[in-house]
């Protein structure tokens, strides 16, 4: 099992000292956040100051981007990494790309799905030099010349993933992604009852194997070298839950285990300037439900439980304000999971 964790994204002269001790503890990669800060720009400075660890968005948001400029962002940061970007895309919910970003929200699964067959086309042609033509319902790319055409990579084009919670998202995520970016708010029993069914039905239509997709994701981390650490960690991914269980497009996780009442409560505090409030609705049951939880000297153990046989990457840390701290050896003892 990889072990992904969070970096400083708000001062980018932060970056260079936290990736190399990032790198020196044994992590497996980072993952940059579009939530206050560009994903891309943090991933570059890491890009020249790291060896070895996968550099991945977690996710940047596609459709107020065009394909062709993550195509360019995602060419030059692969360049730059020697091969070691991962382009994680996601779609965002409805709220947030009408009224955040000012973009229409049209057929998302169909649109994830063609977003990420241009960015392909689009590296096909700086790849091979044949002409663009992507002729899709949403998007449309027919011209490239040399002057816009960048330098050959010297290595394989990067992986693309993919954000999903809802079954169309997921089985766009098989068809056409290298992996799936599973969101925190996620659970065993969803990942077993639901994730997995719709990944494998992709998967089928694409005519591949589960052998040939990474799963990163699907829960919280709690842990910390002493039980008030803990202790902490819970009541954070506590108020997480309730922030999150309050959008409706999360609410199929609450379905799995009969919560749906407690989302619609949340999403009555969301729309009614509650948000304090929401973490005294999230038991501690609820919360081990979504999260592995355990001192340091347990959680390999408690992450074992909760994602074994079902994650093939887990985030040590949900937040870049709240970086991981696993000793080293525990690093190791979650990659032999």
């Amino acid at each position: 099992m990889k072990v992904f964790t969070t970096f400083p994204q708000a001062d980018l002269r932060d970056i260079p000292a936290a990736v190399k001790s990032i790198e020196a503890d044994g992590y497996d990669g980072i993952v940059s956040l579009e939530n206050r800060h560009d994903p891309f720009l943090p991933l570059a400075v890491a890009a020249v100051h790291s060896e070895k660890l996968t550099l991945a968005t977690g996710v940047a948001i596609a459709f107020p981007r065009s394909p062709m400029i993550a195509a360019n962002i995602g060419w030059d940061l692969q360049q730059a990494s020697a091969g070691r970007f991962e382009l994680g895309l996601g779609s965002q919910v409805r709220g947030h790309n009408e009224r955040r970003f000012s973009v229409k929200w049209l057929s998302p699964a169909r649109r994830m799905r063609e977003y990420v067959e241009a960015v392909r086309a689009i590296w096909e042609t700086w790849r091979t030099g044949q002409p663009l033509n992507y002729e899709g319902e949403f998007y449309s790319f027919t011209l490239m010349t040399p002057n816009f055409t960048p330098e050959p990579l010297e290595v394989p084009v990067p992986r693309i993933t993919m954000a999903a919670v809802g079954p169309a998202m997921l089985r766009t995520a098989g068809r056409v992604c290298d992996g799936v970016r599973l969101h925190a708010f996620c659970t065993r029993a969803y990942l077993e009852r639901q994730v997995l069914p719709e990944l494998l039905t992709g998967l089928a239509e694409s005519s591949r194997t589960l052998e040939e997709f990474e799963i990163s994701g699907g829960g919280f981390v709690c842990t910390g070298p002493d039980d008030q650490s803990v202790q902490e960690m819970v009541d954070w991914v506590r108020y997480r839950i309730g922030f999150y269980g309050s959008t409706k497009a999360y609410w199929p996780v609450f379905e799995e285990h009969d919560l749906l009442d407690l989302g619609q409560e949340l999403n009555f505090l969301s729309k009614n300037d509650g948000w304090s409030q929401m973490a005294s609705l999230v038991s501690d049951d609820v919360v081990r439900e979504f999260a592995a939880v355990g001192r340091h000297d347990e959680i390999a153990h408690a992450i074992s439980e909760r994602f074994g046989g079902l994650t093939n990457a887990i985030g040590a840390s949900a937040s870049p304000e709240i970086p991981a701290d696993l000793p080293p050896d525990v690093i190791q003892d979650i990659q032999a999971i």
